[in-house]
């Protein structure tokens, strides 16, 4: 079947975007909508079909397709197409379309277009707020258009508003938490906030395989509790510094922005493979802006959209020399805390879910590859290891990528309409079962606690010692347990009273 829109417009001019079209058109019999994965595929008759023109194609992909900034940019950087835009925009000086692609154009392009702008005509969004996450808009006087792109040309994420991202917006935070302040009392909630915390780093650290490195968990724990919603704005570079050595500690090799190739991998038959580069560092720091820009631009919106966007957006960027993947994991508590969708003391466990089971790491990998593979599928002859040089931090590297330049729009605006879908569901979960399970163990805690001080007097140190030794020991007392404690021994009715305590209270939880 004959393509249209975008589609036509890559064939005919020979550009392939690193993302794919979340929308193929095509021209066929009958009218008809089909879904393969990410992909919807829509057919149209032929009297949809457009004239063999930029225009009339780019017309359509506005009006049928919505807006691929990635694509526009690569298009917009042929130098026939601007002669063709100047064109069209003489012709229809008060058409919505060609006011639209002459918008997108300034606001990707470094030169603006040679055409005097417009006079008249009613102001269009440049993106539908139906189909895409905006920003607040602001009007462009130029080519009478709304500019409410939620970024700006250094860095603006595409979020599509499919079903599944509109139900991230409405997703109500307060509700489960309520939920919990109801079932088990806030001073128990509280209380639990501690221990997540440290349960958050702890499993922030196992993404990354350091997992027994009990200092750094500890430290990172101190960094949540203390830096969270703190600073007006994550992404200056002051604030990168803290969240940075407060995470690393004074230990470390190399603090601050990068400035070296670096690349995410693994080793698969004794040989390196590269599973993502990073963009070059010399556009890290107009990159941070952009990701403050959407801060900005979204602000008072969905504090999913932007968490998800915050986070996964960063890490791409990965523009820290150590470090990069806590603090894109600090960021989604960060938001969330700052956007006021969950108080303080209160830290979301979500990497604890993330690392729940080989499953969920896998998903969380899955996620992290929508953007990575194809990037890397599309640039899979354009890097080499070569000869090691020494960068201006003193990096050693042998990296060599010859596509910087060429792959800076794929970076610059990544579709994350996916990674946005992935962490309401991870919050969902770590609301509904993650919290709720620690709070069910540290009601079950209290109550065994309350039973043995009944018939035996200790501190509560010793208390939790000896219920998790029973708990581990198959609900029994260990002879481990009672060398520690001879007591047991001389009175051996406290070994069953204790078993009956524990058995009952934990038994009480699971019911629940």
């Amino acid at each position: 079947m004959p393509h249209i829109g975008y589609q036509w417009l890559s064939n005919t001019y020979g550009v392939v975007p690193v993302h794919p079209f979340a929308v193929q058109s095509e021209i066929g019999r009958v009218r008809s909508t089909s879904t393969d994965g990410d992909i919807r595929r829509e057919v149209y008759p032929e009297p949809y079909r457009p004239t063999a023109s930029l225009t009339d194609n780019l017309t359509f992909a506005f009006r049928h397709e919505g807006i691929h900034l990635e694509f526009l940019a690569r298009l917009y950087a042929l130098q026939s197409v601007r002669g063709e835009l100047e064109a069209w925009i003489a012709r229809e000086p008060t058409g919505a379309y060609a006011r639209r692609a002459c918008f997108f154009y300034e606001w990707l392009m470094p030169e603006p277009l040679d055409a005097p702008g417009v006079s008249r005509g009613n102001y269009v969004d440049a993106l539908n707020p139906e189909d895409f996450i905006v920003g607040t808009p602001v009007n462009n006087p130029r080519w009478r258009v709304r500019d409410n792109l939620p970024g700006n040309r250094d860095f603006c994420p595409v979020i599509r508003r499919v079903e599944a991202v509109r139900r991230a917006e409405a997703y109500d935070l307060a509700a489960p938490l309520a939920e919990l302040e109801a079932d088990y009392g806030i001073d128990l909630i509280m209380r639990s906030a501690v221990w997540l915390t440290v349960k958050e780093s702890r499993a922030s650290f196992l993404i990354e395989h350091e997992q027994d490195k009990e200092d750094r968990i500890r430290r990172f724990a101190a960094v949540m509790e203390s830096e969270c919603g703190q600073h007006a704005n994550p992404f200056d570079a002051e604030t990168l510094d803290v969240l940075q050595r407060g995470i690393l500690g004074q230990s470390a090799l190399r603090y601050g922005i990068r400035r070296s190739p670096v690349y995410v991998g693994h080793v698969a038959r004794y040989q390196p493979v590269v599973d993502y580069i990073a963009p070059h560092w010399e556009h890290i720091e107009t990159m941070l802006a952009g990701l403050s820009r959407f801060l900005e631009r979204t602000e008072g919106g969905a504090s999913i959209v932007r968490a998800a966007a915050a986070s996964f957006g960063f890490v791409y960027v990965h523009p820290m020399a150590d470090g990069n993947g806590r603090i894109s994991r600090f960021l989604i508590n960060d938001i969330l805390r700052r956007d006021g969708a969950v108080s303080a003391p209160i830290i979301l466990p979500v990497s604890a879910t993330i690392t729940h089971s080989t499953r969920d790491r896998a998903a969380y990998d899955k996620v992290l590859e929508r953007f990575s593979r194809p990037l890397m599928k599309h640039y899979a002859d354009r890097y080499t290891f070569g000869k090691t040089e020494i960068a201006e931090d003193g990096v050693e590297y042998n990296l060599h990528f010859q596509a910087y330049d060429d792959a800076l729009p794929a970076w610059r605006y990544p579709d994350l309409t996916a990674h946005v879908i992935y962490l309401a569901n991870v919050i969902d979960v770590t609301l509904t079962h993650e919290m709720r399970t620690e709070a069910r163990f540290l009601h079950a805690n209290d109550t065994a606690r309350r039973a043995i001080k009944e018939f035996l007097e200790a501190p509560d140190n010793d208390l939790d010692g000896i219920i998790r030794s029973v708990r581990q020991n198959g609900n029994s007392v260990s002879n481990s347990l009672r060398k520690r404690y001879p007591l047991f021994d001389e009175r051996p009715e406290l070994s069953a009273q204790i078993v009956q305590a524990v058995t009952e209270a934990f038994s009480d939880e699971n019911d629940r």
